[in-house]
């Protein structure tokens, strides 16, 4: 037996990597609708206060807050692909095992 097969959670990892780099970046693009409609509010109403001339820092906070959230379920993603790409190796290192311990198990 060759390999496990991990090229498929391999590339949901890199994807999922890329995506944590953009938000951490503060780009749009990686977050899901909830994400993305705190975002804007956080915006619109940090916005409607500069016009105003009130404060902006509970805007400016919650936008973090967003952001910060975005990031922590991205990484939670991440852990929970590396965790399922190394249940998969033990497997198969396991099932490898298995079948080399019924060979040297024979008569001969």
């Amino acid at each position: 037996m060759g390999k496990p097969d991990t090229r498929h959670l391999d590339r949901q990892i890199r994807e999922t990597t890329r995506k944590l780099d953009a938000a951490r970046q503060r780009q749009m693009w990686p977050l899901n609708g909830r994400e993305r409609r705190a975002i804007l509010a956080a915006a619109t109403s940090g916005s409607a206060k500069v016009l105003r001339h009130k404060s902006t820092t509970r805007a400016e906070e919650q936008a973090a807050t967003a952001w910060e959230s975005a990031a922590t379920r991205l990484q939670a993603e991440i852990t929970a692909l590396e965790t399922e790409r190394q249940n998969v190796v033990n497997a198969a290192a396991a099932e490898k095992a298995a079948k080399t311990a019924k060979k040297s198990s024979g008569w001969w």
